[in-house]
């Protein structure tokens, strides 16, 4: 089964690193244009329709797993890299690792941190609210008198009548 993993492995990182460039992606549209400029010779059949859906079908059900696979993989490496910063640094070595906690436990944990973050954060947090409300509210003012203020239609009609 390693073998079979290790293949899976590198198939995939192969592809994903082909499809993720330019030019896969350009073959992918000569593929269709083809596929739609062949149309009027196959008189526009149902199996002419079942060619594309059937490849694209294909195509983006073999991808999901491919895409998921270097998701994976690309998480990993992340959570090492974090890990051994966690290790070496200051923080607390108890982070490493809790990714593979319960999500009941990971938001105990995050609860925990939010109560323990520096005051300075929380009243910054809170400026930035208090700045987000005073523009919504500056937003609310303009429009209303935007609204309020005669269009260029009702004043010529107003000019009509005098």
């Amino acid at each position: 089964m390693p073998r079979l993993s290790q293949w899976f492995s590198q198939t995939a990182s192969a592809t994903s690193r082909w499809t993720g460039r330019p030019s896969a992606f350009l073959v992918c549209c000569l593929i269709v244009v083809i596929w739609g400029v062949s149309g009027p010779v196959f008189h526009y059949s149902d199996t002419w329709q079942l060619v594309i859906n059937t490849g694209t079908t294909i195509v983006t059900f073999l991808m999901v797993f491919l895409i998921q696979n270097t998701q994976n993989r690309d998480n990993i490496a992340l959570q090492a890299k974090l890990d051994e910063l966690i290790r070496v640094g200051k923080a607390k070595n108890e982070f490493i690792g809790i990714e593979h906690l319960s999500d009941e436990a990971l938001a105990s944990i995050i609860e925990e941190c939010e109560r323990n973050r520096p005051e300075a954060l929380r009243r910054a947090e809170a400026r930035a609210q208090s700045n987000r409300k005073a523009e919504i509210d500056a937003a609310r003012k303009r429009a209303s008198r935007r609204a309020e203020q005669p269009t260029a239609a009702k004043r010529a009609a107003r000019r009509k009548r005098a």
